[in-house]
């Protein structure tokens, strides 16, 4: 019954895997369950809720990409609501700290809990940021020299305004569309794999599997998002103003990521080579080269429970705290950075293209295409040689840290921040050492923040009030359901339906609201031809 409910499920594209939710009015008592989607953004695992989330992303792809005006102001005044929960936030940090102070336990987990209810509700009121955290401190922040590299070239400087919307060229407001490639790690095939037309075509893997710089290539992998931002950065420093992006995330078949990018504004192909070719990140962590590795394999540190840190398995000595192997680098004077990762050098004319909004559906579509497919599938090896590299690939990626709480740096003789009991010298459950990953971050999809002025729920809302509103006009009229208390089912909840009841459920809700659409569409007179097929998703 179940598999051949998820059969449906697919064919009247609602989601396959819901979730049981109880639903009760508070107004009649009465209690009903329905099915939550899942909101999976992999088409393998749920069709349906993979191409609501790709269609989403779609319309806020389109609605950004050509703003002719300044979509989201650059400054906001804080809400009446706002000032009174940060008020009452600042009150009871003070109350924390002073129970902290006296030693009671059980009165600062209470104002914990109470702080954490405070700080959902600030991000219900739209508030972006980090909040302070309850027990920082005013650490001293490390400095690094900001001096530019002499092998790179020197980039514009201007000052950087506010605004968002690039300058009209011929009386078009054209925009950009970027692909960013990774340097060459060593010669790939340009055979051993097929196409979607059937023509041949590489299969990722190297000519020569022993000249290939893996090294180099698993740790661009893992740095890879920095080296974004700070692309961004230093083309908004060139330009003058806040460059509005909306980029995709894919690897390549050799298993270097590349970034497609769309621009708001038409910026020149010269000043974005240069951007590209100047543009660097420079890791200063502790070095994590072969020959600073000291523990691995059988041979690792032990945890010492009375020290509460790890040991040398054989001279019980302490391994070096994170915070202090930093202290250890600033005394260099001539330090180089563990690892400097940079974009390819050649960018030609297929990787920077003009797009105006008139012909922007099918750059969108490519841009988009591949976000319901998860990395394994896009980088799935059909080659005996390709399952090889890919294997190398993640061998070397487990020996890149990719962050200061990794659990690698215990096998360089560093205590990892947040270190305990529980952590396993050399494994660490980051996505940059998963095999299914290849190192690369778990956000697929980047956009900044005045890019449309809405988040994905924002959009997701436009199109249910857009389909309400239709309904109404010819008459339909849906119940309010907004004083409805909605929460998962617990455990043990007898009530609980099966989810292939949950699924059939929404079937049939689904022919429901499908079927008084296009009543509404035949009411409302002929239709226009839509830009995406998003709003009749939304039905």
């Amino acid at each position: 019954m179940f598999e051949v409910a998820q059969a449906a499920a697919e064919q009247y594209e609602v989601c396959k895997r819901p979730i049981a939710m109880r639903v009760e009015d508070p107004k009649t008592g009465t209690v009903t369950y329905e099915g939550s989607p899942c909101k999976s953004t992999i088409e393998s695992v749920c069709p349906a809720c993979a191409k609501a989330n790709r269609l989403l992303r779609i319309a806020q792809c389109r609605e950004g990409w050509h703003a002719a005006t300044e979509l989201v102001p650059d400054k906001t005044d804080p809400t009446a609501v706002q000032v009174e929960l940060l008020t009452a936030r600042a009150d009871l940090v003070t109350q924390y700290r002073a129970a902290v102070a006296e030693a009671d336990e059980e009165l600062a987990a209470g104002i914990v809990e109470v702080i954490r209810d405070l700080d959902a509700q600030l991000r219900e009121t739209g508030l972006r940021g980090r909040l302070p955290a309850l027990d920082a401190t005013g650490k001293d922040r490390r400095r690094r020299s900001t001096r530019r590299r002499q092998d790179v070239p020197d980039l514009p400087r201007r000052k950087v305004s506010k605004r968002t919307v690039g300058e009209p060229i011929g009386g078009h407001l054209s925009s950009m569309f970027v692909t960013l490639t990774m340097p060459g790690y060593g010669k790939i095939r340009r055979d051993g794999a097929t196409d979607a037309n059937g023509q041949v075509c590489s299969d990722g893997s190297p000519v020569d599997f022993d000249s290939y710089d893996y090294t180099r290539g698993a740790r661009d992998i893992v740095f890879f998002s920095k080296l974004v931002d700070r692309w961004i950065q230093n083309l908004r420093r060139a330009v003058g103003y806040e460059v509005q992006y909306f980029a995709t995330v894919e690897p390549q078949r050799r298993g270097a990521p590349h970034l497609h990018i769309l621009i708001r504004g038409a910026i020149s192909r010269e000043l974005l080579k240069l951007v590209t070719a100047a543009t660097y990140h420079q890791v200063w962590w502790p070095h994590f080269n072969r020959e600073n590795r000291v523990y691995g394999g059988a041979h690792q540190p032990v945890w010492d429970a009375k020290r509460a840190t790890f040991i040398d398995p054989e001279t019980h000595a302490p391994l070096t705290y994170w915070d202090d192997a930093l202290d250890t680098l600033d005394q260099v004077d001539d330090l180089e950075p563990a690892h400097v990762v940079r974009f390819g050098a050649q960018m030609d004319r297929k990787q920077i293209k003009g797009v105006i909004a008139e012909k922007a559906g099918r750059t969108i579509g490519y841009v988009t295409k591949y976000l319901t497919k998860s990395i394994s599938e896009i980088v799935e090896a059909h080659t005996d040689r390709a399952a090889e590299h890919y294997d190398r690939l993640h061998a070397e990626l487990q020996s890149v840290p990719c962050s200061p709480r990794c659990a690698v740096w215990l096998e360089y003789g560093i205590v990892p921040q947040g270190a305990s009991d529980k952590t396993v010298p050399g494994r660490c459950k980051g996505k940059a050492h998963r095999r299914d990953t290849l190192g690369l971050p778990g956000r697929r999809v980047l956009v900044s923040r005045r890019w449309s002025g809405k988040t994905v729920l924002d959009h997701k809302q436009d199109r249910v009030d857009f389909v309400r509103q239709l309904l109404a006009d010819a008459g339909i009229d849906k119940p309010d359901t907004s004083h409805y208390r909605v929460t998962p089912v617990e455990p043990g909840d007898k009530s609980r339906p099966l989810r292939e009841h949950l699924i059939m459920g929404a079937i049939a809700r689904r022919t429901t609201w499908r079927a008084e659409y296009l009543r509404a569409q035949l009411a409302a007179g002929p239709p226009e031809p839509p830009e995406t097929s998003a709003i009749r998703q939304a039905a």
